[in-house]
């Protein structure tokens, strides 16, 4: 019954460590608390109080319900064909800019498409207010006793006809008091744009203006929010990353306030991300809910008074795009606060950087994301090895006592403290640590859990295919074998969606405990046969890419465990001669009934 009890506590504790650590360590050290309180802000152009809340998301984000998509393809049509528009051209990103409000609401990425199809259409990042998929940017001012321009503001061309890398645009608005406004667009060739506000006080008197920048989105759109990746609010605020406060606590607090200066502010996707951010000077931050699904994210600059015959420059960059790693690296470079961790790498971070970088460099020798994770996973069970020889040894030296160490438990079975002084002994004089071969495992687990984080964030990874039905190594096995893969005409439910690659990684990790030692203990024993089943049904759901990882893994740990017994053939032998007492048990105990 110990024995049960034990092997049953050691199966839950390893499963806290391998999928509870970083839940754990948010739970003890939190993100920031946020205060909730009004912030100063330019009023909304689209509220829509009555929209539904009821949306299922993914991890690609995007709209999913049918009335949507429809919805969005035709309002989307009716909004960007209406003229009054400055047209973007650039390698990375494609769309309009809208004059009605100097709003940015129209992007696409160039180079993401929507699905593995090449036909398909590039990735739409941001979409017009009152669309189903609503996104966009707004850069402006609130003034003070004077009219500034709003959302209902009709801006002029003051330079330029296309936003290029090489063709900047400036738009330009007047009020009758003397003030003019004019925000100047630059694009680099990948995510990022440059807006210079200036205000020119050509009135009387002195003004007082506030500029701003905003990001108003639904979270129809957003992706899936997990325990280990964050889809939502995110930003740099006095020195500290924050990924927080999530849609539905935001919904419920209305407006968060955020403590120090922004670095950087907006809302995180898994592979996307739409954040404003201070070129120069000071700003603060803000989330707020505004109902009906949308929220918004206000960079808000310190008051300041313009006197007459003066102006007043300010810069803000948009970053609209992929988050692809070495470009948020180097737009951290650029100036940008903490803009290489939005990645949520989490706590296993300076594991997981090192290996993203090895895997990259592997796919461009190889040519294929798939070949590159077999490689690295070569890779990493060649570092690891010496650690798994360490741990046979530590096998072999432990099944070589078992022997003395029963004829101890049956000798002092009425005195524990005996018998665990006799045990202690033992290992003393056989110069045995019972821990030397659970240590391996727990120096695996951050190294291994940090390739499956690697994996599951790579935005590299996405739409690359591998060989064969495997088309996109982000996406789960598209075969299924309760409808013969794809010949009966239905789709499984997600839970008995077992895939051929979900089969393989149950058989090799049967294989791979079936050459391990037999358990002294037949319950310990049980657990691990039945394990490898319960994980293919575990596993289904998850990435390709992430499959292929553990397939290799458990092929190599195979291998190894093949050789590893070649060179400690007491374990081997021991492991038989255990195999055939119990079948000689067994057989008396059938013999005796």
């Amino acid at each position: 019954m110990d024995n049960q009890r034990n092997i049953i506590l050691a199966v839950l504790l390893t499963a806290l460590v391998l999928f509870g650590w970083e839940a754990g360590l948010r739970y003890l050290y939190p993100h920031r608390e946020v205060a909730t309180k009004q912030v100063e802000a330019p009023a909304d152009p689209a509220v829509n109080d009555n929209a539904s809340d009821k949306k299922t998301h993914t991890r690609e984000g995007g709209l999913t319900n049918a009335t949507d998509l429809a919805l969005e393809k035709k309002d989307l049509k009716s909004a960007l064909t209406g003229g009054g528009r400055v047209p973007v051209k650039a390698p990375g990103l494609s769309g309009s800019i809208n004059l009605t409000g100097a709003v940015i609401d129209d992007l696409s990425l160039v180079r993401h498409r929507e699905s593995v199809d090449k036909d398909s259409a590039p990735v739409r990042l941001f979409s017009p207010a009152g669309t189903p998929a609503q996104h966009f940017a707004q850069l402006g001012w609130v003034g003070e006793g004077i009219a500034a321009p709003d959302a209902r503001s009709v801006w002029s061309l003051a330079k330029g006809n296309v936003l290029t890398p090489a063709t900047p645009v400036t738009l330009a608005w007047s009020n009758p008091t003397g003030q003019t406004f004019t925000i100047t667009y630059e694009i680099d060739n990948d995510y990022l744009i440059t807006a210079s506000q200036v205000v020119v006080n050509r009135g009387t008197g002195a003004v007082g203006v506030r500029p701003f920048g905003l990001i108003n989105r639904t979270s129809k759109t957003a992706a899936l929010d997990t325990w280990n990746v964050h889809s939502g609010p995110i930003g740099e605020f006095g020195g500290s990353l924050s990924f927080g406060p999530n849609y539905d606590d935001l919904a419920e607090e209305r407006v968060s306030e955020m403590d120090g200066s922004a670095g950087f502010i907006g809302f995180t996707d898994v592979y996307w991300m739409s954040a404003l951010a201070p070129a120069k000077g000071k700003a603060d931050g803000a989330f707020r809910s505004l109902g009906g699904g949308l929220f918004r994210a206000d960079l808000l600059y310190p008051q300041a008074v313009v006197p007459a015959g003066k102006q007043l420059a300010t810069k803000t960059w948009l970053f609209a795009g992929a988050k692809e790693s070495g470009l948020l690296d180097k737009y951290e470079t650029m100036g940008i606060e903490k803009f290489g961790l939005s990645i949520d790498w989490g706590w296993f971070r300076w594991f997981e950087k090192p290996i993203f970088w090895l895997l990259l460099k592997l796919f461009e020798i190889a040519g294929n994301f798939g070949v590159a994770i077999i490689l690295l996973t070569l890779v990493i069970r060649g570092l690891m090895f010496p650690i798994a020889q360490k741990q046979f040894s530590s096998m072999a030296q432990m099944r070589a006592v078992q022997p003395k160490m029963k004829a101890i438990q049956d000798r002092y079975k009425d005195d524990k403290q005996k018998q665990q002084q006799e045990v202690m002994k033992l290992y003393k004089e056989e110069g045995v640590n019972p821990l030397s071969g659970c240590l391996p495992i727990f120096l695996q687990i951050p190294i291994f859990f940090a390739l499956y984080k690697t994996l599951l964030l790579s935005i590299e990874m996405r739409h690359q295919p591998f060989a064969l039905w495997i088309r996109d190594l982000s996406a789960p096995d598209p075969l299924h074998i309760l409808n013969l893969f794809g010949l009966l005409p239905f789709t499984p439910p997600s839970f008995l969606a077992i895939g051929l690659l979900a089969l393989l990684l149950g058989i090799t990790m049967f294989l791979q405990f079936k050459l391990n030692p037999a358990q002294m203990d037949p319950m310990q024993q049980q657990i691990f046969m039945i394990m490898p089943w319960v994980m293919m049904f575990v596993m289904a759901p998850f990435a390709a890419g992430l499959l292929i990882y553990w397939i290799t893994s458990n092929l190599l740990t195979i291998a190894q465990q093949w050789y590893l017994y070649s060179r400690h053939p007491q374990l081997k032998a021991q492991a038989e001669k255990e195999a055939q007492d119990k079948a000689r048990a067994a057989s008396r105990d059938k013999a005796g009934a």
